[in-house]
């Protein structure tokens, strides 16, 4: 099993570097921390009294690793969820915040536990998590994977620039369907054919 170190490491080299997508709603990122993180734990590297671009820039791989450890995996308290949603609820939390949470809870929700959709890991959701692992634990994670790639896909549908990140030009699976996928047994992996089919409507 992997360790947090590890998975955080992995996020980090899946981000990449930097970037300041006009088109991306987290704005400047630098190995995945974006600028409204930054602001909000008040980390004006260059201290010149502002959080900036230029200080989104200055962020460090190590620094950036030590951010999503405490902030995207400590204190979401993913580490009470079953130990093979670790790597693909980190990664989502990292990518899309408190929504990793809600398309837990709409999953487990969607498999007859009762509990509320607000995006926190509280007792009810853990537990249910917990019981959903040791009635499925072959399949929790690809249910997971499956219900991440389907946010994304409907993000898409509903925001016509953000369909750059789920298709390519090329017309193939974009940066965020693969993501998705790296989590999801190959099995269930979606075809060109399949993916082409789904993203049709896009034109």
């Amino acid at each position: 099993m992997q360790s947090v170190r590890q998975i955080a490491e992995e996020i980090v080299a899946r981000e990449g570097g930097f970037v300041n997508d006009p088109d991306d709603p987290g704005g400047a990122t630098n190995f995945g921390v974006t600028i409204h993180t930054m602001r909000r734990l008040g980390l004006d590297l260059n201290r010149d009294g502002r959080v900036t671009v230029a200080d989104v820039r200055t962020l460090t791989r190590d620094r950036a690793i030590v951010i999503f450890e405490k902030h995207y995996f400590e204190k979401p308290l993913i580490a009470r969820l079953p130990d093979v949603l670790h790597a693909t609820v980190f990664d989502m939390y990292v990518n899309a915040g408190s929504n990793a949470i809600k398309i837990l809870q709409r999953l487990l929700r969607d498999m007859g536990h009762s509990l509320s959709v607000d995006g926190a890991l509280g007792p009810q959701t853990i537990g249910a998590a917990q019981t959903a692992f040791m009635a499925a634990p072959d399949h929790l994670a690809d249910a997971y994977g499956i219900a991440r790639r389907n946010y994304y896909l409907r993000i898409a549908d509903r925001r016509v620039a953000s369909r750059k990140y789920a298709r390519t030009r090329a017309g193939r699976k974009g940066g965020w369907i693969r993501r998705a996928e790296e989590f999801i047994s190959e099995r269930y992996h979606l075809t060109d054919r399949q993916f082409q089919e789904r993203v049709a409507s896009w034109g």
